[in-house]
């Protein structure tokens, strides 16, 4: 099923992500540990859509229009549902292609769940005034914790190389405003990265999806483990269904999976879109300590969120 369906059919939100939280179902929050254990569970991978197209107009550059009828109206209150549902208790949301820079539904959204969600932004590195709409947006929404670049093979629209000055302006912007860089990349510019990453000393950087590894080929990706030496990189634990069919545990994954986590290490890893089995089949041989800091703890100290 195309990823950018799935959770329009299963939850109404245009998401790519899904989740099958086995056994940690709503009774749990009954006992105070139980709940604090909830709060620490965080995931970072849904995008919200809403099917009042008249109120939120996809962007005019949208790299791709979806269909607006599969959507709910009001998707924060489907998606605060289905994670009371499973018991997670926080996530961050992630600014969609579709409505480009304008993240008037994300902000309506997060203004509503202040203590629950945080939000990623989304900019064009051609446009001159990028890294000033972000701080704008940054100073007056702290919520927002990140901003997006995608570059991968079929998705070059947005930026040339990581060393284009729009891209480098963007960047920078981002780190002095103290936020993350979310990547959405493809093995193939993991040395563009790299390069980027070295420049701006002390930058955080959290990499989607595994960085797409059927993107790419083995030299390739290699590059991206080597990403791991830098400090402040981090890795996102989802996307395996965008490589892998066996799911919803993708078991068929876990000897690429057990490399990635050798290279980075549970201290730099976060989970997006996958269940907590998922987590436990592919970190069977790590601790539950070193699991809830995938599973949460780790998005908590990057963002300073208590």
């Amino acid at each position: 099923m195309d990823r950018r369906n799935f959770f329009g059919k299963a939850l109404g939100l245009g998401a790519a992500t899904a989740f099958n939280f086995k056994g940690f179902d709503i009774v749990a929050k009954s006992s105070p540990k139980a709940s604090e254990k909830i709060n620490d569970l965080v995931e970072w991978n849904v995008h919200f859509f809403s099917s009042d197209t008249k109120k939120y107009p996809f962007h005019r550059d949208a790299t791709y229009k979806p269909d607006a009828s599969k959507f709910p109206k009001d998707p924060l209150k489907t998606y605060l549902s289905h994670l009371d549902k499973e018991g997670i208790g926080r996530g961050v949301v992630v600014q969609p292609e579709p409505y480009g820079d304008d993240h008037s539904l994300l902000l309506d959204c997060l203004e509503k769940e202040p203590s629950r969600l945080r939000g990623t932004s989304l900019f064009y590195p051609k446009d001159s005034l990028a890294p000033m709409k972000l701080a704008s947006l940054v100073r007056a929404h702290p919520e927002i914790v990140a901003t997006r670049f995608h570059a991968h093979r079929g998705k070059e629209s947005y930026l040339d190389s990581f060393a284009d000055s729009g891209v480098r302006a963007l960047w920078k912007q981002a780190v002095d405003l103290d936020i993350i860089i979310e990547l959405h990349i493809g093995p193939n510019y993991a040395r563009q990265v790299r390069k980027a990453i070295e420049a701006f000393p002390g930058c955080k950087v959290l990499i989607d999806h595994f960085a797409e590894p059927h993107m790419g080929d083995a030299v390739e990706f290699a590059h991206v483990l080597a990403l791991a030496e830098l400090p402040n990189v981090y890795m996102k634990f989802s996307g395996l269904g965008h490589f892998a069919d066996d799911s919803p545990d993708y078991t068929s994954a876990r000897p690429f999976t057990r490399q990635v986590l050798q290279a980075f290490g549970p201290d730099k890893m976060v989970m997006g879109g996958v269940s907590l089995n998922t987590i436990d089949v592919h970190m069977k041989d790590y601790s539950e300590e070193e699991k809830s800091k995938v599973t949460g703890k780790n998005i908590l100290k990057l963002l300073s969120w208590n």
